[in-house]
């Protein structure tokens, strides 16, 4: 063995010594700032951002915001400003995404019970450009659970992707019992056997299942990364050695993440493993500098061809909140699997602000694979960054304390979105008797300021426009002196001059 890969060797094994931690470490996060709003019960963390140098590539930033307290626990979408611009029902999510589907854009997230053992069991929600949810993608099956109990829907929160023929990629996780004397576990222990699904969306019908379990002969359990420890005693603490988090449909195969095994993996059609490119030691790839990878995330190609393909990932590199190890990053590799070499095209990290991220993440390629932005979510840290040609930081937001408040994925994306619902709008009386109106229209995109209209009824509230305001931020609040003579008011989201929809009216 070579001296390179002899140390690489060595630091995987001291990597490997570390405890996995599955999602947050549970800190106080009271103390962070969030919205509140008069017309909307909604509680948003807010973001705190700093920008610098070149202007960040356009879009709106899509997080699913959890932590030690319940606010902020939703699919939701701000923009760059970091004003609010939607928030979905209060729930724990993951993968809030924009897709396509059936040639058109389509807000996708998973919501579910997220468990200490590092997976989850929930459904994935596909919703068109009017928040109507026009498709619920479910899993059933024979699982076991941790618990024993049976779940409405075995989706794991870990993959949502929605593939060129209009199907889902999901993962999910079965309990099951096995020999893990191997690992330094008991004979008649009890492991997690990773799975992943293709489901068609429009019939619902499983066009193509993979399991560990069917391929432990080329992927022993030897192999894994993450330490037994008190894992794999019982059914309510299984030991997870391969923790399947990525899945794409890559031209006649799959690309599979395994977080576990510090490994991406290509499987052929038909599910036999074509190629293993892990980042210690490469195993069936020689990796050039820069190329190490561990308890990776998000793996996604780019540019495929029949020589290989530009592939990116977020480089969590470390494994326990308590003990860092190398700052995280976001990687993009040329994979040659012509004379199957790997080397490192770009390096994503800000040195000055280093961030340690034990788990989740994601690497977005959002232009050129060598030339373009990148938008990073950092998984157990509550921070987003966007990155120039360059590798440097232009843009970072925070939206928890660290170790506090996660988002398994965050994303950017361009989104156009007229919902299904009416603007809401909420009215006060201040002391000295002004009207003071308040106007949100939760989700919408597209409008830049709001009329108020008022009348002696109900039925004429729209009879005069009282006054124009430009839009700010998630909620509008403008004021009407305490003489003014109606009885009635309406607030009206309008786009250049144009009205769009109107509000309920509301008596003064």
């Amino acid at each position: 063995m070579s001296a390179m890969k002899m140390a690489r060797l060595c630091r995987s094994l001291y990597l490997s010594a570390l405890l996995a931690t599955p999602f947050i470490d549970h800190a106080v996060a009271a103390d962070w700032p969030y919205w509140t709003f008069t017309t909307v019960p909604f509680q948003p963390p807010k973001l705190n951002i700093t920008t610098a140098g070149e202007a960040p590539d356009p879009g709106l930033i899509f997080l699913g915001p959890r932590g030690d307290q319940p606010n902020g626990t939703a699919a939701m979408i701000y923009d760059q400003a970091g004003n609010l611009v939607y928030q979905g029902p209060h729930e724990v999510t993951a993968n809030v995404n924009v897709q396509t589907l059936f040639g058109k854009p389509v807000l996708t997230f998973w919501s579910g019970n997220m468990l200490d053992t590092g997976f989850g069991y929930g459904k994935v929600h596909i919703l068109d450009d009017t928040y109507k949810e026009i498709y619920t993608v479910t899993l059933d099956g024979n699982f076991i659970t941790p618990s024993g109990t049976a779940e409405e829907s075995y989706n794991d929160l870990h993959e949502s992707k929605i593939t060129e023929r209009n199907t889902m990629l999901v993962t999910a996780y079965n309990v099951t019992q096995a020999n893990l004397t191997a690992v330094g576990g008991p004979e008649d222990g009890w492991m997690l056997d990773g799975h992943f699904y293709e489901i068609d969306i429009f019939t619902k019908q499983i066009f193509f299942s993979w399991s560990t379990a069917n391929y432990s002969d080329q992927i022993p359990i030897t192999l894994s990364r993450n330490p037994i420890a008190d894992r794999g005693r019982n059914q309510s603490h299984p030991w997870d050695p391969y923790h399947i988090n990525s899945i794409e449909l890559v031209d006649d195969g799959y690309l599979v993440s395994f977080r576990h095994l510090f490994s991406v993996l290509y499987l052929n059609r038909d599910g036999s493993i074509k190629w293993r490119l892990s980042g210690d030691d490469g195993t069936d790839f020689d990796l050039g500098p820069g190329c190490n990878f561990s308890w990776q995330h998000h793996a996604r190609a780019h540019d495929v061809s029949s020589s290989g393909m530009t592939l990116s990932l977020f480089n969590n590199d470390n494994a326990n909140v308590h003990h860092q190890v190398s700052p995280t990053t976001g990687l993009v590799l040329q994979v040659d699997t012509s004379d199957m070499t790997v080397r490192n095209l770009r390096t994503l990290a800000d040195e000055s602000s280093p961030i340690y991220s034990v788990s989740q993440g994601n690497t977005q390629l959002l232009g050129n694979t060598t030339t373009g932005h990148v938008f990073m979510d950092y998984g157990a840290i509550g921070v987003v960054r966007e990155y120039d040609s360059a590798g440097n930081t232009i843009m970072s937001a925070q939206f928890g304390p660290y170790n506090s408040v996660a988002s398994y994925r965050g994303f950017k994306y361009d989104w156009h979105a007229t919902p299904f619902w009416d603007p809401a709008v909420a009215v006060q009386r201040s002391p000295s008797g002004d009207i003071n109106i308040f106007m949100s229209w939760n989700g919408a995109t597209d409008y830049d300021s709001w009329a108020i209209y008022g009348g002696p009824s109900e039925a004429l509230a729209n009879a005069t426009m009282l006054k124009t305001v430009a839009r700010t931020g998630f909620e509008t609040n403008v004021t009407l002196p305490a003489a003014v003579n109606v009885s009635y008011v309406q607030a009206v989201a309008r786009q250049a001059g144009s009205n769009l929809r109107a509000s309920t009216v509301i008596a003064l």
